[in-house]
């Protein structure tokens, strides 16, 4: 009978990342057949698995959303944080994101039941674009500008940023795009270089655009944009291995 080992299983339900699942068996919310569940365990289709005290299943749907994540929501399953993701959507299915965005920060999320696209998604050395909007205390500079675009070393994180492409769109706004998603990135960034953000919306993902979404809102991805997004995403991880 075939195994697979469990984080996998719980990434392929929907519940959340590998990453996410080994963090839950840690703490002793994950069962299987009953008995806490344990790092690096494998599961069969015969196996009873729950997570907080709910069975999980693979999803046969598939669920692919883009949502405008408002200021104050926090990416995280912990039901203690009031501000949780998943109670603010209270979606009726299980479903995860690939990409978190801080509390202060806005915009476009990727919410899906598809484990293996999570993944494809996430993979660094994949260097996939996300592009954003940034608001800051004072006039934006073409020398601000070249020293973001030519990478920062953080020294907090002890990390050089790659570099990325940067163009101003106004006085104090300007338009970045990542290849990589460093902890509070832009904000850190931009304080190294005597700046503080104000406003912060991410408005694309690889090809998916934020467009006249409004805040709060999610739409399914088009079929156009979910063939487009699995042509790169899978693509990448081949090119990458």
């Amino acid at each position: 009978m075939e195994e697979t080992r469990l984080n996998k299983f719980l990434s392929e339900a929907g519940v959340c990342s590998r990453r996410e699942a080994d963090r839950l068996i840690e703490k002793g919310k994950v069962f299987v057949n009953g008995a806490a569940a344990v790092s690096g365990m494998k599961v069969t289709p015969e196996d009873e698995v729950a997570v907080d005290g709910k069975k999980v299943e693979r999803e046969e749907e598939k669920i692919v959303l883009a949502f405008y994540k408002p200021r104050g929501v926090v990416c995280t399953f912990e039901e203690r944080e009031p501000d949780n993701l998943i109670r603010y959507l209270n979606y009726p299915k299980r479903i995860t994101y690939a990409g978190r965005l801080d509390k202060e920060s806005e915009g476009l999320m990727i919410l899906t039941n598809q484990g293996q696209l999570i993944q494809d998604m996430m993979r660094a050395g994949n260097e996939h674009e996300k592009e954003y909007v940034v608001t800051v205390d004072k006039p934006v500079t073409l020398a601000f500008m070249h020293k973001l675009q030519n990478g920062i070393w953080l020294e907090e994180l002890g990390v050089q940023t790659r570099k990325c492409s940067a163009e101003i769109i106004g006085e104090r706004t300007f338009r970045l795009v990542l290849t990589q998603g460093l902890n509070r990135q832009i904000r850190r960034m931009c304080r190294a270089c005597g700046y503080h953000v104000r406003r912060l919306v991410r408005t694309r993902i690889l090809n998916v655009q934020l467009g006249d979404m409004k805040k709060g809102t999610y739409r399914p991805l088009t079929q156009g944009e979910l063939e487009q997004l699995y042509k790169i995403t899978q693509n990448s991880g081949k090119k990458k291995g």
